[in-house]
């Protein structure tokens, strides 16, 4: 058995390093790491930026399957992506060699290379696992889309169910925490290696285009360096805080004068992405209607081409399609681009902007997902979108991968992201969602009310249960749980310190903290307190001040008359001491006062003399004046009793917090399979279910 996997790491290994040989440039560091892995018949998850060229470690992994006479999957979130991947796959093995099965093709379905649907592989693992039978290799295409709240459990369900010889290699967006992912796969599958690559192959300039009223269009870079650090460009802040008053004068520029920008500053070709097939739609045909972005020559290529990739299509279908409106705006050099189109039409665009024909392409999200069309620049019309429910913005890995299309490698020097100006979303927030680069990927495996009626439509109720505990969300909940059981030992320990704190000899701190809260007093800060008070001496006041060595008495030789007073003290030692009058400790007292020589010269020991001569024969006053905090309570006399106070405060609010993260362990301590017997619970008590 040993030799023969050895046998077949020598064979993959050789495999690859022939299919490396025959590329026409050297591949990456990490493209590189990744072939090492497969080669040793491991799973391994890439997670690098949009076009990086994680598209080579699949095309590694399928060789190395194919060399020792085994077959490739190669999965992919939409129907758009699996289509391209068949045409890939096909130029390269030939169509014989490569099948397609998705819910609108069934195509060469025993191919040694399959291109499909994830929920494909899904339905086949749980339906028909003999056509499992003799494969080397699962890819799994944008793995990091399992955070989707619909679609995305399906790709738990093949990490956790796909047979454990047969290796993954999954290929991610940058997330904040592909680690811990990594991980939850080893735990599932074993021997699984994380291979991370964070520069992009064509830096990214992030952009923000704005119409200023007084001055036109106007582009700006979204950061500037500032002492080596990114920083939201401070030129542009202080611009848009120029634009209130009764005539807003910044708004969001129309789609043709952006179009025009772009042209102008030789910014084409664009993706321009629009949340909405509808808005794709409208948005060609309202730059296509004033603006022309082709020769007449490259009006005529766009034409033949087109026609060409529709010859299939009838007359009345054409019509019914809208083809000569479609044809009319490519033939401009615009198109709209979005998963409801007709692959014919998809495919001509495709083609036609990949080959700088067609110059602008107004684009849904789905473009974004690993579709082969990179672009100069990429142009962000709204960073809000809608969910299904509600408007949300979008989260920094959306913008990272929608952005991430922009430059061309071998072409550009950087891609251009451009985002346009809202007055409903302020530039600080774009610049935190621009700057942030990704964020953690979740699952999204939750029994709500739909997913326990798909569990119990689809298994049996102990495989469901199992499918529960082994999945990733199950695994971020163990980590969580570790992570906030540290930080309740580390906030115990702190709200110990600060009742320590808030202790004091003269009485109960926290009582009186109940009772001004509950009157609503508020106690001065000590530096307040003490201004009020030096504000009521004057020169020749003789003042008694604890320190830590007791008590000391000065003479006041001076103070000041501005807000935050200084004070020239001389002490019974005969030392002049400086010092302001937030300084002076609570408690500080005044016991009376002396005449002060005249002339005034304190820096003449002759005078320092008499000043202390005069304090021996002062009287001390019966009912000296004490700085304290003005609070009717006994504690008053403490002179450290605004301190207390403040730790007091200090323990209630870690009082607040530990009680708010140990009903978060009690929320995430629930095991998903409890959960979901309560869900049912529920959905049996209202007759949708009858038992299980």
């Amino acid at each position: 058995m040993a030799r023969a996997v050895r046998a077949q790491e020598v064979t993959t290994a050789a495999a690859i390093a022939d299919f490396t040989a025959r590329l026409p440039f050297t591949p990456d560091r990490f493209q590189q790491e990744a072939f090492d892995h497969i080669a040793a018949g491991d799973s391994v998850i890439v997670a690098a930026p949009t076009s990086a060229g994680k598209t080579l470690v699949a095309e590694a992994a399928v060789v190395a399957a194919l060399a020792t006479g085994r077959r490739a999957f190669y999965t992919t979130p939409i129907k758009a992506l699996s289509n391209q991947k068949f045409a890939d796959f096909s130029a390269v093995y030939g169509p014989d060699q490569v099948g397609l099965l998705t819910g609108d093709n069934s195509i060469n379905g025993d191919a040694p290379v399959i291109v499909m649907t994830t929920e494909v592989l899904r339905n086949m693992i749980y339906t028909d696992k003999a056509r499992l039978s003799g494969l080397g290799v699962v890819i799994l295409d944008e793995v990091h889309y399992l955070q989707d709240p619909s679609r995305g459990p399906v790709w738990e369900e093949i990490i956790i169910h796909l047979p454990l010889d047969i290796p993954i290699v999954g290929l991610s967006a940058t997330v904040a925490n592909a680690g811990q992912f990594t991980d939850w796969v080893d735990s599932r599958r074993g021997r699984t290696h994380l291979v991370l690559e964070r520069t992009r192959p064509v830096p990214l300039s992030g952009q923000y285009l704005l119409f200023d009223r007084n001055q036109g269009h106007k582009l700006f870079p979204i950061f500037k360096q500032r002492d080596g650090r990114q920083t939201p460009n401070p030129q542009l802040i202080r611009l848009l805080r120029q634009g209130g008053g009764r005539r807003r004068r910044f708004h969001t520029p129309r789609r043709p004068e952006t179009v025009e920008e772009l042209r102008n500053r030789g910014l084409l070709p664009a993706i321009y992405f629009v949340f909405s097939r509808n808005g794709c739609e409208a948005a060609a045909a309202q730059v296509a209607a004033g603006v022309r972005l082709t020769t007449p020559e490259e009006a005529d290529e766009i034409r033949e081409r087109a026609e060409a990739r529709t010859a299939h299509l009838g007359d009345a279908d054409l019509a019914m399609l809208g083809y000569a409106d479609w044809l009319a705006n490519m033939e401009r050099g615009v198109a709209p681009h979005h998963a409801g189109m007709v692959p014919a039409f998809k495919e001509a665009v495709e083609d036609l902007f990949t080959d700088g024909l067609v110059k602008v392409v107004f684009a849904t999200e789905t473009l974004a997902l690993g579709i082969n069309m990179p672009a100069r620049s990429v142009v962000i019309e709204n960073l809000s979108k809608f969910n299904g429910e509600t408007h949300e913005l979008l989260q920094p890995g959306d913008y990272t991968q929608l952005t991430g299309r922009a430059g061309r490698r071998g072409i550009d020097d950087e891609g251009i992201a451009v985002v346009l100006h809202s007055p409903y979303v302020p530039f600080e927030r774009v610049a935190a969602i621009a700057g942030a680069g990704s964020h953690p990927l979740n699952s999204s495996f939750r029994p709500t009310y739909n997913m326990a009626v798909n569990l119990i439509a689809n298994y049996p109720r102990e495989q469901a249960e199992d499918l529960l505990r082994a999945s990733f969300a199950q695994f971020q909940r163990r980590a969580e749980t570790d992570s906030i059981r540290d930080g309740l030992d580390s906030a115990e320990q702190m709200l110990a310190a600060h009742r320590r704190d808030a202790e004091c000899e003269h009485g109960d701190v926290f009582a009186l903290l109940d009772r001004m809260e509950a009157e609503g007093v508020t106690i001065p800060s000590s530096r307040e307190v003490m201004r009020q008070f030096v504000g009521t001496t004057n020169a020749g006041d003789v003042i008694e001040v604890p320190g830590r060595r007791g008590r000391e008495v000065y003479v006041m030789l001076a103070r000041g008359r501005t807000q935050q007073p200084r004070l020239q003290l001389l002490s019974e030692f005969g030392r002049i001491k400086r010092m302001r009058a937030e300084e002076l400790p609570l408690g500080t007292a005044r016991l009376g006062s002396v005449e002060l020589p005249k002339p005034f010269r304190p820096n003449e020991v002759g005078f320092r003399t008499e000043v202390l001569e005069r304090l021996k024969r002062a009287a001390p006053s019966a009912s000296p004046v004490v700085a304290r905090a003005p609070v009717d309570d006994p504690l008053a006399a403490c002179p450290d009793i605004l301190e207390h106070i403040k730790a007091a405060k200090r323990a209630r609010k870690a009082e607040r917090q530990l009680r708010r993260r140990r009903r978060r362990l009690d929320r995430v301590e629930s095991d998903l399979v409890r959960e979901l017997e309560a869900t049912l619970a529920l959905l049996e008590s209202w007759g949708y279910t009858d038992g299980w």
